[in-house]
């Protein structure tokens, strides 16, 4: 008597357990880490969740959060984008200098020229990295000390000028009466964010970052799709400059370590340095995540001279983890490639 044994197919167990590991991968423990940094908030503080505080809470992370988003895209074509502090200070900085020798400019115009420089930051950085073969490391890192030191002889380290409360509105105030308009540009951002990830640019983005080789041969024009990252990019932080320049009115330091945390934020949302995978979503949740501990550091007395180690701390152990489940998503992919005898997906 012969008995038939039926093989189930690989992809009947292997997808369920890829997916798992692609969403372990790709920020699933970002948003567990909010939900309880939210949950210590609300512990801490009992107001927290009135709306008027809430909103105060989001108005002050939507900087980070714009830059968050910004930054993902460039890490996640395989690059890194150092400037965006440095852009936020010289935006600051540029505007004020602006109105200072015309008062009466609108800020519409002046936002527009601030996205604008913004854009060519980040046209910049594109151009070097992706042309001159410049790594986007060094690249980015020399831009930063080109701002840096170009705001500090333009104003020898005190800045003049005044913001006009027409400028400094979009940072601080409200639209309708309610919604801090930091918060709309917040909401703004993000959809178009993920709306672009979307669309055959975020594919090719994707692909970029896994393997430009790949996508190169596959037909995707690998130095334009980067150089457009960062132009985003710059035109991100630009954007976020004019919202710090509503919080903190002229500084010379406005945006001083601000790419540091956009990376964290980003690395924190689960996306993998080196590009190729991750979720614009999980990295702006990243962001919110990171505002979230910082507050509750701030309410729980610990000094601010701690939020450089935090950070640190957190870049190691998402890194790490990260490098840890990447070897078990790739066995996964090799079982269910039918050079191994399974069906892709």
């Amino acid at each position: 008597m012969t008995t038939h044994t039926t093989t189930k197919p690989a992809t009947t167990t292997a997808r369920p357990a890829a997916r798992a590991l692609r969403r372990l991968g790709t920020g699933g423990p970002v948003y567990a880490l909010l939900v309880l940094l939210l949950a210590a908030l609300a512990i801490t503080e009992p107001g927290f969740y009135e709306p008027d505080s809430f909103l105060a809470f989001v108005k002050r992370a939507a900087p980070l959060v714009i830059l968050a988003a910004g930054q993902y895209l460039v890490i996640v074509s395989g690059g890194f984008d150092l400037s965006v502090g440095a852009v936020v200070t010289a935006g600051v900085v540029a505007g004020a200098e602006f109105y200072g020798s015309r008062p009466d400019a609108p800020w519409p115009l002046v936002t527009g020229g601030l996205l604008l420089a913004g854009a060519v930051v980040g046209l910049a950085n594109g151009l070097i990295s992706t042309r001159l073969r410049v790594p986007s490391f060094i690249t980015t890192l020399g831009m930063m000390l080109i701002l840096e030191g170009a705001v500090f002889y333009w104003t020898g380290g005190s800045p003049q000028g005044v913001l006009p409360h027409s400028f400094r509105e979009f940072g601080r105030g409200t639209a309708g009466g309610w919604l801090p308009w930091a918060v709309l540009a917040c909401l703004v951002v993000g959809a178009a964010a993920v709306w672009l990830m979307r669309t055959d640019f975020g594919r090719t983005l994707l692909a970029t970052g896994d393997s430009d080789r790949a996508a190169h041969l596959a037909g995707v024009r690998v130095p334009r799709v980067r150089t457009l990252a960062f132009v985003l990019s710059g035109t991100a932080a630009a954007l976020a400059s004019v919202l710090v320049a509503g919080f903190s009115g002229v500084s010379a330091q406005a945006g001083r370590g601000l790419e540091f945390e956009a990376i964290t934020a980003v690395v924190l949302g689960g996306v993998l340095l080196g590009g190729g995978r991750g979720s614009v979503v999980g990295a702006m949740a990243g962001a919110f995540s990171l505002q979230a501990l910082f507050t509750l550091l701030n309410l729980q007395g610990v000094s601010g001279a701690l939020e450089s180690t935090v950070q640190g701390v957190i870049v190691i152990a998402a890194v790490g983890l990260g490098t840890v489940g990447r070897p078990g998503l790739n066995r996964l992919r090799r079982r269910r490639s039918p050079a191994s005898g399974g069906t892709p997906s």
